[in-house]
């Protein structure tokens, strides 16, 4: 069983993932997981942390000589502008200066006070912050190294921002040469200016993206229980991310509309077995049935707004505008990136539980007698 979680607040000393359950024997590729976190602090409209922090992973535990132990792996993604804010969050001793007292809408800030009884909503902020998810990249970058092990490719775009769409196939070239991750030179552009219109309004814009995993052989996940369904798996991860509102599989809500003779995909007697489409996003039953898997979400706006929006001080009860710190005026593109780390960490979830070996040499042939299974099909 593959054990994950992370630590860490936005403006603390770093943000920590914590990984156990991963076989001994993996070999890690250090670059990779340094590349995803460079890419997630990219994407046009990111604001200005981006231009302090250069996130790199440190290894604290886990992993020897480029190659996992067995035993658990910690990592850390120090924060260069926590020394900005030494005194404000010291874990001993804290000066007064920057309490937040204001709620912000579209924020954490009073359901956290509300569940943890906080009267400063620094003590939520700093944890609710998506700054916690260069954790989740940098466990992702590890898994990453897992699954190509295992013949399995993960990728993501983005497909809208603001009232830009673009439908365009994947090419990660064109992908990672755009600003926004989108791969196509026009709607890449369009979503540009889409972002400059709301920044020069104090606004800000949410979107889509898709994440596909291609070379998993069918099999992996379970209809037996409700908890191991491979949709439910990748729903609950990719739900997790700060801002996003919506996650479909496949089709998604465009199944809702059509009968089932134009949604459910054909099978077709190749080896192995193959469909004409992929409505289903390579899940039936809540269990991979050999095709890509395809997962779409859609982000909601970042919520601080520079005009602010109507609150209550919590001090007073008295009607203010809501406080704003720096923040971006579209986070889709990054969030694209932790949404294709989530996906590798459920995906490798999934596979650990379905191969549960010690050590990779173990897993390895298991992994490839079952695929040559399928392919026999």
């Amino acid at each position: 069983m593959l054990v994950f979680s992370t630590a860490g607040e936005s403006h603390g000393r770093g943000v920590f993932a914590f990984l156990d359950g991963i076989p001994a024997g993996l070999k890690v590729d250090h670059a990779a997981i340094d590349a995803d976190l460079a890419r997630r602090q990219k994407g046009y409209g990111r604001g200005e942390r981006m231009a302090i922090e250069h996130d790199v992973v440190d290894v604290l535990s886990g992993i020897r000589g480029g190659c996992t132990l067995g035993s658990p792996v910690l990592l850390a993604v120090w924060n260069r502008d926590s020394e900005n804010w030494k005194t404000f969050m010291d874990p001993w001793e804290i000066m007064p200066g920057r309490e937040l007292r204001t709620p912000r809408p579209g924020h954490a800030d009073l359901a956290g006070a509300a569940r943890f009884h906080h009267r400063d909503l620094r003590n939520v902020l700093e944890r609710s912050s998506a700054r916690e998810t260069a954790g989740r990249v940098a466990a992702g970058g590890v898994l990453r190294s897992f699954l190509t092990a295992l013949g399995i490719e993960a990728c993501s775009w983005v497909t809208k921002i603001g009232p830009v769409e673009c439908e365009a196939m994947f090419d990660r070239d064109l992908r990672d040469g755009s600003g926004v991750f989108c791969p196509d030179h026009d709607a890449t552009r369009d979503m540009e200016k889409a972002v400059d219109d709301a920044r020069s309004r104090g606004d800000t814009l949410g979107g889509e993206f898709v994440v596909v995993l291609r070379g998993l052989p069918a099999g992996i996940g379970s209809y037996t229980q409700w908890d191991k369904r491979l949709d439910a798996l990748f729903a609950s991860h990719l739900m997790s991310i700060p801002g996003i509102k919506a996650v479909q599989i496949g089709k998604g809500v465009g199944c809702a509309g059509l009968p089932g003779s134009l949604v459910h995909d054909p099978i077709v007697p190749t080896h192995p077995l193959g469909r004409t489409s992929n409505n289903a996003g390579g899940m039936e039953g809540g269990v991979s049935n050999g095709e890509p898997l395809e997962i779409r979400c859609s982000m909601k706006p970042i919520p601080t707004l520079k005009k602010g929006l109507p609150s209550v001080d919590l001090g007073d009860g008295s009607p203010v505008q809501a406080a704003y710190e720096r923040s971006d005026v579209c986070a889709v593109p990054a969030a694209s990136v932790v949404g294709e780390a989530m996906a590798v960490i459920a995906l490798s979830a999934a596979i650990l539980d379905s191969f549960c070996q010690p050590s990779m040499e173990a897993l390895l042939p298991a992994f490839e007698a079952h695929r040559r299974y399928w392919e026999s099909l």
